[in-house]
């Protein structure tokens, strides 16, 4: 049996943890070789007491500085966006899961593609911000991109087998949030407290506001462009509360496959990384004596216009999305930290894209600009609020 190597970037948030659970659960198939996260110096540590990597990266310098005055074991301890780049490339490594929340993931990713690393993608920013670049760089190198988001995996499982030109459609799925149902007038009050608490699924602060916002729907929806190269009047999203099927397929004859499943990111990120096998594995199981009902609906994108944000965006394609995925990020931040009302979010991005020129077919250099200018477009226009 052939052992993966694993370098895991974001290792200590909500995804990187759970990888680290399905590796624990499969630890005759997989080897951690590098691990990186951000500031988390204290849960890195405990991560590499159990897991043994070669190295070890925390990009913040204080927080390594931290960890290597009290770490004496064997693993090296890396950092800075230098060591980053180190373990996303590192040689001793097969896949790199991407991790890594928001626009930082861009630059480690596209390191490890060119490294030729196979890809467990887990940040959908990398596709939203830079799908061009990205696509072209892997089919270059002849490397795979395989989804971990639990709705692009599902869309990948529907499509084994099948030609994509009998694709009719592709149906990604959505809670709908802690607010499905609710009025403008009525998100005008929510708290941060409010958001966070979503009806079905266990993420990271960021995920979980978009998730209420729809932005994160919107962007799974470009990611999912990217991805299987399919036009947006070919994606829809559909509301489906219970969070069972995790997306659909709709084919030129009618018939529609999807992916049924318990709302556990584990099942996603083992079949990314085990993929073309499917292990055994000992998470949850179905009940139909319990699960009697499934029920579809409309996502609301006049109140919650996150959504449509993003597919103005993905149809403007260059650097729109980019600048999109930019001043959300910066106004999710004020957001969680109670500068701003939930509403306001959709204020700052519509006006963050209509301030900004679009720039077609970017290089990484005009993208990180773009991202530059959207968050500082979104914190002047916070800064001119507040005085």
């Amino acid at each position: 049996m052939t052992v993966k190597r694993l370098a895991i970037l974001g290792s200590t948030g909500s995804i990187g943890t759970q990888t680290l659970d399905v590796v624990r659960r499969q630890s005759e198939l997989f080897q951690v070789t590098a691990l990186a996260a951000n500031t988390s110096d204290d849960a890195l540590e405990r991560q590499i007491e159990e897991f043994q990597p070669e190295i070890a990266v925390l990009v913040d310098e204080k927080a390594a500085s931290r960890l290597r005055g009290r770490y004496h074991g064997k693993t090296e301890i890396l950092s800075g966006d230098a060591g980053l780049l180190q373990a996303a490339a590192y040689d001793r490594a097969d896949t790199v899961v991407t991790s890594m929340v928001g626009f930082a993931g861009l630059a480690p990713t596209l390191e490890a593609l060119k490294a030729g690393k196979t890809i467990a993608l887990a940040n959908k920013e990398t596709l939203v911000v830079a799908g061009e670049l990205v696509t072209a760089l892997a089919k270059e190198k002849g490397v795979s991109i395989l989804p971990v988001d639990s709705e692009h995996c599902a869309l990948f499982q529907c499509l084994q087998g099948e030609r994509r030109d009998t694709v009719e459609r592709l149906i990604l799925t959505a809670s709908g949030g802690p607010f499905r149902g609710k009025t403008t007038e009525e998100l005008k009050s929510v708290t941060v407290a409010d958001c966070l608490k979503h009806p079905t699924w266990s993420m990271g602060k960021k995920i979980t506001v978009d998730s209420a916002t729809l932005v994160n729907k919107g962007l799974e929806v470009i990611e999912a462009h990217w991805l299987y190269d399919v036009p947006y009047e070919k994606i829809d999203v559909a509301v489906h509360p219970q969070s069972i099927v995790h997306s659909m397929v709709e084919f030129r004859d009618g018939a529609v496959m999807a992916q049924l499943g318990l709302p556990d990111m584990r099942l996603p990120i083992q079949y990314a990384l085990t993929y073309p096998k499917r292990e055994a594995a000992d998470f949850g199981r179905m009940d139909f004596k319990t699960q009697t009902s499934l029920s579809f609906e409309p996502p609301d994108m006049k109140t919650f216009r996150g959504l449509a944000l993003a597919y103005a965006a993905g149809k403007a394609g260059g650097t729109a999305p980019c600048v999109l995925n930019g001043a959300n990020e910066e106004a999710v931040a004020a957001f969680l930290a109670g500068r701003i009302g939930f509403l306001d979010i959709y204020d700052c991005i519509e006006r963050a894209m209509d301030a900004q020129e679009n720039v077609l077919h970017p290089s990484f250099g005009t993208l990180c600009e773009a991202d530059a200018r959207a968050r500082a477009f979104v914190r002047e226009r916070l800064r001119i609020k507040e005085v």
